[in-house]
């Protein structure tokens, strides 16, 4: 019950309060981007979201304007493309507040697996392997308080508790997640800012090439060619005369 009904209404309940809240700071934080470097203060990352969809993930921007899109900031030169101000709102994490819109929107969750950059193409394979992508992906989850940026460096460990998280989705394990991320974010533990630890390569991906790997719709929400194919058996199959027991036992 919490799972199909709970969850998402307290996920509804909790981004509207955040978003009246952080109002005021986000709009001063607002401010103090746009004077610190040229560009918009919001921008949009591709990522992928539950059931394989690609959407908008909502940030404040913390790189300058000629930093490369869509790509995890392991990936590039943190030294050259995070701003000063930039650094301040990734480590204390701040540059996530948007983020409480696209939970409104139901394009996430408070709480679930962080959604990724369409490069981390290994991540998504095994995510897609283990299920994962069954659930909205979240601001936090269980990963993000057990190694933050540190256990990114490595998939495996990370799907791994993605997938712990999605078999098992409880009130008192969201809820323990949700508190936990507090201590995470004020202690600013295993913060990583592209210092070139990265193990695993960047694999340009478009939402087009995800949908045809997976079989999965993007953002469109148009069906899937999996979907479409299996329709047409499952068509044929009742087409077919069924075979009386009777009969099959006299062959």
């Amino acid at each position: 019950m919490y799972r199909k009904f709970f969850k998402r209404f307290f996920d509804i309940i909790l981004s509207l309060l955040a978003i009246i809240v952080t109002a005021l700071p986000l709009l001063i934080i607002c401010i103090v981007v746009k004077c610190d470097s040229k560009g918009p203060a919001i921008f949009k990352s591709q990522r992928i979201g539950k059931d394989g969809k690609v959407f908008n993930l909502y940030k404040v921007r913390s790189m300058t304007s000629d930093a490369p899109d869509n790509m995890a900031t392991r990936h590039i030169d943190g030294k050259k493309y995070i701003t000063k101000v930039g650094r301040f709102l990734r480590k204390s994490s701040l540059d996530e507040l948007p983020q409480f819109f696209n939970v409104l929107k139901g394009d996430m969750s408070i709480i679930g697996p962080r959604p990724a950059c369409l490069c981390e193409d290994v991540l998504h394979q095994l995510r897609f392997q283990k299920g994962v992508y069954a659930v909205r992906p979240g601001i936090t989850g269980l990963a993000q308080v057990n190694g933050r940026d540190v256990l990114a460096l490595d998939s495996q460990n990370k799907v791994e508790l993605d997938e712990k998280y999605v078999e098992k989705i409880t009130f008192c394990k969201d809820l323990k997640i949700f508190f936990k991320t507090f201590i995470v974010v004020f202690k600013a533990e295993s913060v990583v800012e592209g210092h070139g630890a990265e193990t695993e390569p960047a694999v340009e991906i478009t939402p087009e090439e995800i949908s045809e790997r997976y079989g999965q719709g993007v953002s469109t929400g148009e069906p899937s060619v999996r979907e479409e194919v299996e329709e047409v058996a499952v068509a044929e199959v009742d087409k077919e005369p069924a075979v009386d027991a009777s009969e099959e036992g006299q062959e």
